[in-house]
This record gives C-alpha cells, structure tokens and sequence, in this order.
C-alpha cells in the first residue's frame, strides 16, 4: 500500500527498511540458479557468505547459508560453480541490504547443463535462428578483421600470426574480452555489438581455445545467440577445438574448428592467390591461342574454296546465265507482240467488215428524219415529209413523194 509522506512529513530511514523488511519478511522461500563469484569460509565461523551472479546479466545476489548447508556440497562446489540454491530472502536493515538465506545447495551437473542447453537449441532453432538462409557471405578479401577473443591468449596469437602471414596487409580490430567465467556473455556481447557498428568491419571472428563444458557455457548463453543473429556483419565462430560445437556455432554465418582454421578461412594466402592468378591466366592464353589457331585454320581453308581463289568465276557464270535470260525473254516477249499484233490485224479487219461504214461503201443510204431517227419502214414517212440520206461520201436531202 502507498504511504502517506510529504516533504514535510518524511519517514526516517530505519522506518522505510522496516517496513521493507516486513514486505520481504512475507515472501516465501525461491529455488535460484546461478553461478558462485565469491565464497567467504571463514576458520571457526558458524555461517558462510557467497556471491550468486547471474551470467547473463550483470545481477548478483548476496547468499548466506550455515556451514552445515555448505559442507554438503563443500566437495563439488567451489568458485564459478553453477548451483541451484532453496533460499529465502531476507532484509538486513541496519545496512539496507537483501540477501538470501539458502537452507539447500545442489550443484547443477554436466548432464543438466547439457539437458538444458539441449532445450535452449530447441528453442532457438524453432525461431528460425539457425536456418541456413540467414547466413551472410564472407567477403573475399577484407578490409579490417574484428577479433573478439581473451587478452593475451593462444587464439588470438594464432589468428593474428596466420592471417598476417597469408595476406600482410590484413588489419584488425581486436576487443579483449573475459571468455569464461560470470563476466563473459556481457562483454563478449558488447564487443559484438561494437564491432557491429563499425562500418569498415567486414567481418567478426569470436575465438577462444579449448575447455571444459563449464568454461565454454558462455558461448552458449541465450543472449549471445541473439546478439549474433541481429548482427549485419558475417560472424565466424571459432570457439574451442573440433569436438566443441557451443551454440554459437550454429548460429554464427560460418563455424571454424580452431582459431588457427577461423583465420585460413577468413584471409585468403596472398600466395596462393597470385598462383591461382598465374593459373588462371596461363590459361586464359592457352584459350585465347587454341581460338587464334582455330580461327586460323578455319580462314585458310575458306580461303582455299575455289570461290574465294577465283571469286569472278562465279560472277562471269552468272553473267552468262544473265545474257542467256535476257535474249530468251526478248525472244518469248517477240513472239508474244507478233501473235498480238496478228490477231489484232485480223479483228480490225473484222470490224470494218461489220461497221455501218462498210455498208455505206457498198452503195447503201441511211434515212433519217428531222429529228434523227432512223426510217424503217414506209409507214413511217408521209408525202412531203424532208428526210436527210447518209451516204458513204457525205448527206443530201431528199423529199417524199406520193
């Protein structure tokens, strides 16, 4: 419930943990898991006091226990040990301070982890952050190289020294980082992410060596999966040896077996390189001759056909042929014009013969009344009647008698 206070009305600080402590004072008792930082066994004293941290996020927790509850697992359970603590919180008012009091310590085993990574991966996979179409290409050749690996370590000695060695030029970019322990996730995360920003970072290469499944557990952590998976940049995952797969593995763009393999196959050797570039161009000239030879020999023997030799002997055949058409139609086109104008000739003479004209010329007479028709017949005139009479030379008149 909300206190009634004012500035002028505060509550003293030992009522306001009081009354904290009265609040936790209700909660029950909660199993927690995490991973021991610090432990405190102090000869002679009754309680032990230690530090539970989460890895995946910077959170601890103050734990205290009897020594009885410790000596329990006293054997199995030392520093960077994940357990799995019953525990009920408790408010020290004096100081303002939480802690848990643990009635029982289990320690989580390699089989549970296992189980539980198992789970995660699962899970993972289901969302689809392992599918092969979210993974980038690696540039052939890149400009600077991000390196996320331990200070001073084997992985980054080897790295640095092979990729140097195939190709000088190469830069880096290197984050140092905690690769086990409870510091791990967070800052192996935030070099990633660093990384990430840089624009002139082609690619990142998380390293470590080798270790137990304990010392790798951070490269399996939930939230350093997902940081790769939102990367930009290609991620090359070389964690540990051959046998070792963390998560990180299957979610980075290319999983490399060691450091030293990470570096081959992020840098390409120069010299092999200028090999496979004398290679290439050796045969490339071998191509480009076979094509000279080939089109050579294609050309002398076009050049050897007897058109090419004598190019105008195909032309003077085509002119005699030209010639030979040429006096065939004027013959056929002769013929054609005599058989025309022969039959020409003989219907004109069939239309003289025929026309009114030829009758005239025989001594016949066309009557014609004033108005131009034609007589027929004697009925059609009356005595009197002018008629015009056409003749082959010309007309005259002529008068109708009784």
């Amino acid at each position: 419930m909300a206190l009634n206070t004012s500035a002028e009305a505060p509550l003293p600080v030992g009522e306001v943990s009081r009354l904290i402590g009265g609040w936790i004072d209700r909660l029950g008792a909660v199993w927690v898991e995490g991973q021991i930082t610090q432990l405190s066994r102090r000869p002679g004293a009754g309680v032990v006091f230690m530090t539970l941290r989460d890895p995946s996020y910077d959170i601890s927790v103050g734990v205290t226990c009897f020594r009885q509850v410790f000596d329990a697992v006293a054997d199995v359970v030392s520093e960077g040990a994940r357990v799995v603590v019953y525990a009920k919180p408790e408010w020290y008012a004096p100081r303002g301070q939480l802690s848990l009091r643990a009635v029982e310590i289990r320690p989580v085993g390699i089989g549970e982890l296992l189980a539980r990574l198992e789970q995660l991966k699962r899970t993972l996979g289901a969302e689809g952050l392992f599918a092969l179409d979210r993974k980038k290409a690696l540039p052939f050749l890149p400009h600077r190289v991000g390196l996320v690996c331990g200070r001073a370590s084997a992985a980054e000695r080897d790295v640095l020294e092979v990729a140097r060695r195939r190709w000088p030029a190469v830069r880096f970019e290197v984050r140092n980082v905690a690769v086990q322990g409870v510091h791990a996730v967070a800052q192996v995360v935030q070099a990633v992410k660093e990384l990430d920003e840089l624009r002139d970072v082609d690619v990142i290469i998380v390293a470590r060596g080798g270790g137990s499944v304990e010392d790798l557990l951070p490269f399996s952590d939930e939230q350093l999966v997902r940081a790769v998976s939102e990367c930009r940049t290609p991620v090359v995952s070389a964690i540990g040896h051959e046998p070792d797969s963390p998560l990180l593995d299957l979610v980075a763009d290319l999983r490399a077996s060691t450091p030293t393999d990470a570096a081959k196959k992020v840098v390409p050797d120069v010299g092999e390189e200028m090999d496979r570039v004398r290679q290439l161009r050796d045969r490339a000239l071998r191509t480009v001759r076979g094509l000279i030879d080939r089109e050579e020999r294609g050309l002398a023997h076009a050049l050897a056909r007897p058109s090419m030799e004598h190019p105008h002997r195909m032309v003077d055949q085509r002119e005699d042929e030209v010639d030979a058409l040429v006096a065939r139609s004027r013959r056929v086109l002769g013929h054609l014009l005599d058989r025309a104008d022969s039959e020409l000739a003989h219907t004109r003479a069939r239309v003289l013969s025929l026309s009114p004209a030829a009758t005239l010329e025989r001594g016949y007479a066309v009557l014609q009344r004033a108005d131009g028709a034609v007589v027929r017949s004697p009925e059609e005139v009356t005595a009197g009647d002018e008629l015009r009479a056409r003749v082959a030379e010309g007309e005259f008149a002529v008068r109708v008698s009784e």
